[in-house]
């Protein structure tokens, strides 16, 4: 592998010219712990960081629920995966109660539609304007903070009424910052791999406490 290959970042101990099979496999082995106990450490020291905000979005995520609320999701890139599998965790849970949620990066046809006949900073609001209502959630994915069509989406979430939850990377960029966000978990860190890593921790964690409080019963839920 080259130093100028796109993957080279990941491994920069590998020579083009690597003739020495067992140390390469002893240095990616290496690699691979390493990364592995850095993911580790990360989503601890976020989950603990975030405690209190996971907290107090459970119990409003609860309420909206409890009262007929949905769950949007949205993203790009790898935080569109991120946002089919929240979806796909409130509406499919392995134990605990199915919750209504819908990714808005899973159709295809309106995805591209929009995008062609629109443009691409449009994709997700005008899918919460056709959708969204009073008493639903929008929550958008973003490792930079600072994409814009999600962005875009919250500023028409938050005019519709639905509660607005976003997750970030770095510093949080212009997501953290925007009135128009109710929540933003944000992951102190400038690696992508590493924020969407701990971004799963946060939403896995935030899906518990939903299902916790739920199962408590209405008083718990709502409160």
């Amino acid at each position: 592998m080259s130093g100028d290959e796109p993957t080279g970042f990941l491994y920069p101990f590998i020579e083009a010219e690597e003739r020495d099979a067992g140390a390469l496999l002893t240095d990616l082995a290496a690699s691979a712990r390493g990364k592995i106990a850095e993911s580790r450490r990360l989503q601890a020291a976020t989950l603990a960081a975030r405690a209190d905000q996971l907290a107090v979005l459970a119990g409003d995520l609860v309420a909206r629920f409890a009262a007929g609320g949905r769950l949007f999701t949205f993203g790009n890139g790898g935080s569109a995966t991120d946002a089919e599998m929240t979806a796909d965790l409130f509406r499919h849970p392995h134990a605990g109660r199915p919750l209504p949620a819908s990714s808005l990066v899973d159709d295809r046809a309106v995805l591209t539609a929009l995008a062609n006949d629109v443009g691409v900073e449009l994709v997700f609001s005008r899918q919460l304007i056709a959708h969204g209502r009073r008493g639903d959630i929008a929550m958008g994915f973003s490792t930079s903070g600072g994409s814009a069509n999600v962005l875009r989406a919250f500023a028409e979430a938050k005019v519709r009424g639905l509660l607005t939850v976003g997750l970030a990377g770095y510093g949080g960029g212009a997501m953290a910052a925007s009135d128009d966000v109710d929540h933003c978990l944000v992951v102190g860190s400038d690696s992508v791999h590493r924020i969407q890593e701990a971004q799963a921790a946060l939403v896995h964690a935030l899906w518990e406490q939903v299902q916790a409080r739920l199962a408590s019963g209405p008083d718990e839920g709502t409160g």
